[in-house]
Formats: C-alpha cells, sequence, structure tokens
C-alpha cells in the first residue's frame, strides 16, 4: 500500500488563528480514491526550512512513497513551498503540474499564478498543491487517475512498465 505524506504550508494554521482545511482535504480524497494511507500529516509556516526539512525527512527516513504539499504556492512573498520543493527533488515531473495548470485554466485564470511544482527524491514522489481547499481538490482531482501507475514505475513493481507498451494492430 501506498504509504503518503500531506504537509500543510501556512503560517496562520502553524500558529492556531486558521484551520487547517486543506490537509484534511486531501487525506479525505487518498482515503476514498486510491488504495494508500496517510502515515504522516504536519502543519508548518512559510519557512523555506521548514519545509525543506520535513520533505527531506519523509523521503530519505521515514521513506514515504507520495508526499503532497499544500499551500505557499502563489506570488506572496512568504510563498516559498516550491523553492523548497525544488531544493530537495532529484528529478523534476512536470507533466502532473502541466495537467493541473490546464485544467485550472478551464476553471478560474488565476490558475496561471501557480508556481507548484512536482517531483521525485529517490522513491518518493513530491507534489504542490494549492491552500485553498477548493483548489487542492480540483487540482489533485486531475492528477489522481495517474498516480497509481506513478507508483508503480516508481516503486520499479513488476509489471509496471507493460502498461508503457502500445499495442499496434496486424
Amino acid at each position: 500500500m501506498t504509504r503518503v505524506g500531506v504537509l500543510t504550508v501556512s503560517d496562520r494554521a502553524a500558529s492556531g488563528q486558521y484551520e487547517d482545511r486543506s490537509g484534511p482535504a486531501i487525506q479525505e480524497m487518498i482515503a476514498e480514491r486510491m488504495a494508500a494511507q496517510v502515515v504522516e500529516y504536519s502543519v508548518v509556516p512559510d519557512e523555506f526550512d521548514a519545509v525543506r526539512n520535513i520533505l527531506i525527512t519523509w523521503s530519505d527516513e521515514r521513506k514515504l512513497d507520495l508526499v503532497f504539499t499544500t499551500g505557499g504556492t502563489g506570488f506572496a512573498p512568504r510563498d516559498l513551498t516550491p523553492e523548497a520543493t525544488k531544493s530537495v527533488i532529484e528529478r523534476e515531473a512536470p507533466g502532473l503540474r502541466g495537467t493541473v495548470r490546464r485544467d485550472s485554466r478551464l476553471i478560474t485564470p488565476h490558475a496561471m499564478l501557480s508556481r507548484a511544482v512536482a517531483g521525485i527524491r529517490g522513491h518518493t514522489l513530491i507534489v504542490n498543491l494549492p491552500g485553498s481547499p477548493k483548489a487542492t481538490r480540483e487540482n489533485l482531482d486531475s492528477i489522481l487517475p495517474a498516480l497509481p501507475h506513478a507508483m508503480e514505475l516508481l516503486l520499479d513493481l513488476p509489471g509496471a512498465a507493460a502498461g508503457h507498451r502500445a499495442t499496434v494492430a496486424p
């Protein structure tokens, strides 16, 4: 079973001024639509080192398969989640974010303001999602269909590459 971490990045939620609703929204969607278990959940302020350190710990020490961040992906001066993520990933996964931006653009022109990234560290896929619960659900809905196969490939499970074989009629 895929082991998942959910990291909410928000000064207000971390200080208790605001109840995190995006992290629980991700957990709910994962429980309903993936063969996965959320084993880590944390709320941190919009601080580069806080985000970076948790991503490294969850990837390298906790050996999570999939990590979602929520928040800190916009234009505000303290929105540093993409930079923290880029500092830890080894390979980018631009197709995931491209799909989200395309799908989100059909809902709101603000989708083009997202600076979110996705990438791989070791055997962990890390995906940035927005901080709004509504946008988080919409973004996750766009990529959820591809995530089980992404996990099979990333974890090098037997038969995972079979999904890439093209069938050509004789």
